[in-house]
């Protein structure tokens, strides 16, 4: 499931290119980034990570195939929005979504109460995203009720979804992540999380309140931008760049944070007039989404092809992927850059990116032990 999920993640991905260089809908091209390909995989990457936070047994039987479920919400979304699907199928979406977070939601929250002890600090991290999750699909759902407040809803939806499900997801993933593909702990990782929950909230809370009240935008950067800022500073100073820059996957990682700080300033500048809104999504998908993702897969993809004690397998196919991190996260910032630039080229250096990682993970999986 695991794997399927990380596959298709990618896959969702390239077709997210593909729609843009067709001359698509950009909204269809974003829903087959978010919800058709990284919705699924944080479903599924929490599921993974949920157990290991709270000390407890795994996701089992229908928790297990929830991603799925979300997967198949994506799927409804980006038919309707691409003009494939009559739109009535968005409404199906927007219920399946729903109740899947609320049916995982509660089986998180679950696990926290049962935990062997007090349950790791990133797992507050996670309750809050899906919160931000149901919320977002909430806003979206009074949007189409209600047309008058669509753009407010819309743009709630948007922020709620990127920076808030997203965001807090992977930071607070990531605080696990790097010390994990370094192979060395991170004694103040903790106490980062517990630290920097109720500023990463607050920054969400005023980005998605910020297109109804503008004046939010600055607070907003400040917040968020604090947080990330914090987070690479406290990496490089308990890791050193010499360690981050000498492996792929924590190079990836890095690099996608630095892009997320790099967006938050571009946000910003939008909420100040200097640039326009649209960019920012493509470059949210360029400089943070893409390096994220890949970095993380080559990571995890190992691990959940050859789960239990460290062997020769695995070990060869983590080098394979993350062999290439660093220079695929530079292809996708150096897009990015381009895209929130205005220059079409930058998806040429997305697709070339995709098919670097595409290539190594085909490669990789197909290969026997």
């Amino acid at each position: 499931m695991l794997i399927y999920l990380g596959c298709c993640t990618v896959l969702a991905f390239a077709t997210a290119i593909l729609l843009a260089l067709q001359g698509a809908s950009p909204v269809a091209a974003a829903h087959a980034v978010f919800a058709l390909g990284a919705m699924p995989l944080v479903f599924a990457a929490m599921g993974h990570f949920v157990p290991v936070l709270t000390r407890s047994s795994g996701a089992t039987g229908a928790m297990h195939r929830l991603p799925l479920a979300m997967q198949a919400a994506g799927l409804l979304a980006l038919g309707a929005l691409g003009g494939w699907l009559p739109g009535w199928a968005l409404h199906g979406a927007l219920a399946i979504g729903l109740v899947t977070t609320g049916v995982f939601l509660a089986w998180v929250l679950g696990k926290g109460r049962k935990a062997l002890g007090r349950p790791h600090p990133g797992l507050a991290w996670y309750i809050a995203a899906l919160g931000c999750l149901m919320l977002a699909l909430l806003a979206v759902g009074l949007g189409l009720l209600w047309p008058p407040a669509y753009r407010l809803a819309r743009l709630a939806h948007l922020h709620l979804n990127t920076l808030g499900f997203i965001g807090l997801s992977a930071v607070g993933t990531l605080h696990v992540l790097i010390p994990t593909a370094l192979g060395r702990p991170d004694p103040l990782a903790a106490q980062r999380l517990l630290r920097q929950l109720p500023w990463m909230l607050a920054g969400v809370g005023a980005a998605a309140l910020a297109g109804g009240l503008p004046w939010l935008g600055l607070p907003a950067a400040v917040l968020l931008g604090g947080v990330v800022a914090a987070t690479l500073v406290g990496w490089v100073r308990t890791h050193g760049l010499g360690r981050l820059f000498g492996d792929g996957v924590a190079t990836s990682l890095l690099m996608a944070t630095t892009g997320l700080l790099g967006l938050i300033l571009a946000g910003l500048a939008h909420g100040l007039g200097a640039m326009p809104g649209r960019p920012a999504v493509a470059g949210f998908f360029a400089l943070f989404l893409l390096p994220l993702v890949t970095g993380a897969l080559s990571q995890l993809l190992p691990v959940w092809r050859f789960p239990g004690p460290l062997t020769p397998a695995r070990t060869q196919l983590r080098e394979r992927l993350a062999r290439h991190g660093g220079l695929r996260a530079g292809l996708f910032l150096a897009g990015g850059v381009l895209l929130m630039a205005g220059s079409g080229l930058g998806v040429g250096l997305l697709a070339a990116g995709v098919l670097l990682f595409a290539a190594a993970l085909a490669g990789g999986l197909m290969r026997r032990p």
